[in-house]
């Protein structure tokens, strides 16, 4: 199957590569500042969580070696989305482990009715929260692969 190449104007890959590069840098800050502290740990986060999964999260927070694997993935996948979002290689596959990530923690903390949490949120939600819009956002950086164009993955002719 051929490859069609993308004509954005230069308004339109101009704002796709600053939403890609934001997200990026959103995930990278995240994932730095989890692996510099050393007493963080996704445990209180998890036992929070509410919804029809929750019984999945907390188990995972409930055992000393998971967490452990739980938050050397959350910390390093976060670094490493970011990495890849912001210099353009493996854009599409940072983008799909960036929506994986983030519908972990939107299933974790579900932005429906009737559910509290422990933890205060910044504003009132229903069914779409951040999270939800950063998944949409991660996305359109899928559907329009911007890396390919300004990023390294025209040097590597990867993420056809």
């Amino acid at each position: 199957m051929a490859v069609k190449e993308q004509n954005y104007s230069g308004c339109q890959l101009t704002w796709l590569v600053l939403l890609r590069v934001a997200i990026g840098w959103h995930f990278l800050y995240e994932g730095i500042i989890k692996i510099i502290n050393p007493s963080w740990t996704s445990l209180a986060y998890l036992m929070d969580s509410k919804g029809f999964m929750a019984g999945f999260f907390t188990t995972l927070a409930e055992n000393d070696g998971v967490l452990k694997i739980v938050d050397f993935c959350n910390e390093w996948g976060l670094f490493l989305i970011g990495l890849g979002l912001v210099l353009g290689i493996f854009t599409k596959l940072s983008a799909y482990a960036g929506i994986l990530l983030v519908s972990l923690y939107y299933l974790s903390h579900p932005p429906f009715l009737g559910i509290e949490f422990a933890f205060p949120t910044e504003g009132n939600y229903l069914i779409v929260d951040k999270n939800l819009v950063e998944i949409l956002a991660l996305a359109v950086t899928i559907v329009f692969p911007t890396g390919r164009i300004i990023g390294l993955d025209r040097f590597f002719r990867i993420n056809k």
